[in-house]
């Protein structure tokens, strides 16, 4: 008797599990990504091609997840928070760029979120924000070593595929944009904040030379 109903709930949860994985999916289909070109392939990282993307961002901290209201600013720039009034559709991922430091800054998780631009709105202009602390700005394209992972995206997940990434690329002999007026390090995150760790998709992506 135990054991039939250990294979009957072992059995709901893996369909739960399933049903989960599927609706995720599905979800992140529902939105426009941003383009790129995968270069190269090696399992869990890659080397991409991207083409300029257009963002409007907000200053936060990576573990703060948007939890400090940053992530509503942005919401409700796309909600009609313009000079336009135009609402625009939500794409993915939401980028995390490092931000430059003040010289006696010992903070090393200050960041811009930013959303995505759609494409047409990119080409079109995208109108200036109307709410505090929102800019707009140019995401220069270039080639960029990447490696995806899941899990809830924190300072120290960060960290840790950082260092990983950077180890393959030695490996592989590619040489990261040291110059001012490179990105840095990026973070991207595809899930509503709601999606399970374990079914997560998230980013770590240093420019390249």
């Amino acid at each position: 008797m135990m054991r039939k109903r250990m294979v009957y709930f072992t059995s709901i949860a893996v369909l739960v599990l399933m049903g989960v994985f599927a609706w995720n999916r599905t979800t992140r289909a529902a939105y426009e990504s941003a383009e790129y070109k995968v270069i190269e392939s090696d399992d869990n990282f890659e080397v991409r091609e991207y083409p300029d993307l257009m963002l409007v961002a907000t200053s936060t901290k990576i573990d703060a997840q948007g939890r400090d209201g940053s992530f509503m600013k942005l919401f409700r720039y796309i909600s009609g928070a313009n000079e336009s009034e135009q609402k625009i559709s939500m794409t993915t991922p939401v980028f995390m760029e490092s931000k430059p430091l003040m010289e006696n800054d010992k903070t090393d998780s200050e960041v811009q979120m930013g959303f995505v631009m759609p494409k047409e709105v990119a080409v079109e202009g995208v109108p200036s924000p109307t709410g505090p602390d929102v800019d707009v700005h140019k995401r220069a394209g270039g080639r960029f070593a990447v490696v995806r992972f899941s899990g809830r995206l924190n300072a120290k997940l960060a960290k840790e595929n950082e260092a990983k990434l950077r180890a393959w690329m030695d490996s592989k002999g590619l040489v990261p944009d040291d110059s001012p007026e490179s990105n840095g390090v990026e973070s991207a995150s595809y899930d509503p904040p709601w999606t399970p760790g374990p079914m997560r998709r998230n980013e770590i992506l240093i420019r390249l030379k």
